[in-house]
Formats: C-alpha cells, sequence, structure tokens
C-alpha cells in the first residue's frame, strides 16, 4: 500500500459514517439582528464604511450628478470612465462634457487600450448592485458593461448607490436577491480603498487598486 493510500484510509476510517444535521442558518440570522428601517440601515452602512476611510455623500436622485462634478472639481480631475450602456453612464456622458468633465466610455477590448486605462484615466463611475449595513460593503456585479477593470484601476473609484437596496447583513443580501440562482464572474464586495499590511503589520491604502472610494448614496427623502 503506498503512502497516498495509507492516508487516505485513515481518514475514511476516522470519517463519521453519518453527515450531522446542517445548521439552521436562518434562524440565527433571524434573531441575530433586529429589523432596520432604510434610514436605519443607510445611516449604519455609512458608519461602518466611513471607517474604511471611504467618503459617503447623500444625494437626491436627480441631484447625484452634481455631487459627482463637484468631488471630480475638488481634485481637479477632468476625465472620467464611464459606461456606454448603464443610465448613470449615460447621463454622464451627456451631461458631465458642458462642466468641463470629458467622458471616457469603456468601449474597448482591454488589450487596444491597456496603457491609456493605466497610466491616463484618473477616476471611473460604476454603479453597486447594493450594499451591506453590518458591514460597511458594497455588492458590485461586473459585467460586459462595467467591466472589474473600471473599479479596479483608476485611483479613485465612485460608487453610485441607491440606499433602498442596502440590505441588513450579507445573509439578507444573499437570499432576498437570490444568489442561489446564479452569480457572475466577480462578485465584489468592497469595504473602502485597497488596503493591504506588511509584515510590520502596518495598514497601507490605496496600495494595489484605487487610492480613494467615493459613495454617492440616493436617498429618495433628499429633493
Amino acid at each position: 500500500m503506498s503512502a497516498r493510500d495509507r492516508i487516505l484510509a485513515k481518514l475514511r476510517a476516522n470519517s463519521p459514517s453519518t453527515a450531522g444535521e446542517l445548521p439552521d442558518v436562518a434562524s440565527w440570522y433571524a434573531g441575530h439582528r433586529p429589523v432596520e428601517s432604510a434610514a436605519d440601515k443607510a445611516q449604519r452602512f455609512r458608519h461602518f464604511i466611513e471607517l474604511a476611510h471611504a467618503e459617503v455623500y447623500r444625494v437626491s436622485r436627480d441631484g447625484w450628478l452634481q455631487k459627482l462634478w463637484e468631488v471630480l472639481s475638488a481634485r481637479h480631475i477632468d476625465k472620467l470612465l464611464v459606461s456606454r450602456d448603464t443610465p448613470h453612464g449615460e447621463r454622464a456622458l451627456a451631461e458631465l462634457p458642458q462642466s468641463g468633465i470629458a467622458c471616457q466610455a469603456y468601449t474597448q477590448a482591454i488589450e487596444s487600450w491597456k496603457a491609456e486605462l493605466f497610466h491616463h484615466i484618473p477616476a471611473s463611475l460604476t454603479g453597486a448592485r447594493g450594499a451591506i449595513a453590518e458591514t460597511g460593503t458594497l455588492i458590485l456585479w461586473p459585467d460586459e458593461r462595467e467591466p472589474r477593470l473600471m473599479s479596479l484601476v483608476p485611483p479613485l473609484h465612485i460608487v453610485l448607490l441607491d440606499a433602498s437596496r442596502i440590505h441588513n447583513t450579507f445573509y439578507e443580501a444573499m437570499t432576498t436577491e437570490g444568489w442561489q440562482d446564479g452569480l457572475p464572474t466577480n462578485a465584489l464586495l468592497i469595504s473602502g480603498p485597497s488596503k493591504t499590511a506588511d509584515i510590520q503589520q502596518t495598514l497601507a491604502y490605496g496600495a494595489h487598486g484605487p487610492k480613494e472610494l467615493v459613495v454617492l448614496m440616493i436617498e429618495e427623502d433628499l429633493q
């Protein structure tokens, strides 16, 4: 008997004959966090993502583009990467150039413009599928309209989030949205700008991705 066979034989001999009952996850989460209003979830999401060095601005459904312009102008940024095939991307393309912000649509294969993307695109705008209040986490589902590189490469990543899509917990997000029915190639959970820690456990931000994360949070009660 080979060493591999002996190891497998020991594992089989010591494994339980029948699998134990699965934990009742739904019941645990039912009592884990009380039901919250949309405003409470938005406030808790903002609290935790700001602890991770993100910026959050409350905006109206009609007024988010003005705040986007203010964020870019304050940083002296005059170029923005957007998607032509999303409502927010189309609006940015139609209105921002009139205010001095050139919009670059992501319409080419990465191989044909990699150098420009990595060296000449200072900021990008993407939409969020939702968010998680408990951890201050954005949920992004990249696709052919807004590829993964839009949220990974530009130094400033701006995310448009509808506050009505903020879930209480990660479990609530998965079950409410039916994640068991299918996921994209990349499902992203973002809780601040990129960060890393060296061997001395010193936390550094902006090391291997966006140095800044800005969230424009649309709330219905704002006019």
